[in-house]
């Protein structure tokens, strides 16, 4: 019987953020891993678009291990990235002032049955994310974070760093925006219909 060589793993998360402080790159690495199916998720939702996605993903770790010091615990530390990940796409967005485009948000389409299907899914996100991209980024972030990515009204608040009263009040205006757009739209409206968008 072979042994297998592994790395020892901190005990638990106090201790694997004091590794990566120390600039253990095999703890960092382990952070890395842990968080990046989150983040990544998080802000491809948010964003709309692959383009960009993996650039923002990067600048979200890097900010991250760079405050890692900073990090008190009053949040969980999958929250505290995630802030870090919302701000990091505030920023992108208001920098580019542009309509971001859909290319790919695959678990939204994971019930197409056919390519017809698939096809008319993807245009239904294409259109909701250019009507997200009309929003200021504020409105955008809440209704994605809410609508799209599952989060709750009080997470919604920690993440936009806001009281839970103006993330529904963002959300709602979102809403309407996206609800009006549909009344003139079938494939967005198809889209809402099916609940894709709305938890």
């Amino acid at each position: 019987m072979a042994l297998q060589l592994v790395a020892p793993a901190p005990e638990n998360e106090a201790a694997l953020i004091a590794a990566c402080i120390r600039g253990e790159a095999s703890a960092q690495r382990t952070l890395f891993k842990r968080e990046y199916p989150r983040v990544f998720k998080t802000v491809a939702r948010l964003m709309g678009s692959n383009r960009d996605v993996d650039d923002i993903v990067q600048e979200t770790f890097v900010s991250m291990f760079r405050a890692l010091g900073s990090f008190r615990a009053e949040a969980k530390l999958s929250t505290w990235i995630d802030r870090i990940a919302v701000r990091a796409v505030f920023h992108h967005l208001r920098a580019k002032k542009r309509t971001v485009s859909l290319d790919a948000v695959g678990e939204l389409e994971d019930g197409a049955a056919g390519v017809e299907d698939k096809a008319h899914a993807r245009e239904g996100l294409r259109r909701l994310y250019a009507v997200l991209a009309a929003l200021t980024p504020d409105a955008r972030a809440a209704y994605a974070l809410y609508a799209i990515d599952g989060r709750t009204i009080p997470e919604v608040a920690a993440l936009t760093g806001t009281t839970k009263i103006a993330a529904k009040l963002r959300i709602w205006r979102a809403r309407r925006e996206v609800y009006q757009r549909a009344e003139s739209d079938p494939i967005l409206a198809d889209l809402v219909r099916a609940g894709k968008v709305e938890r």
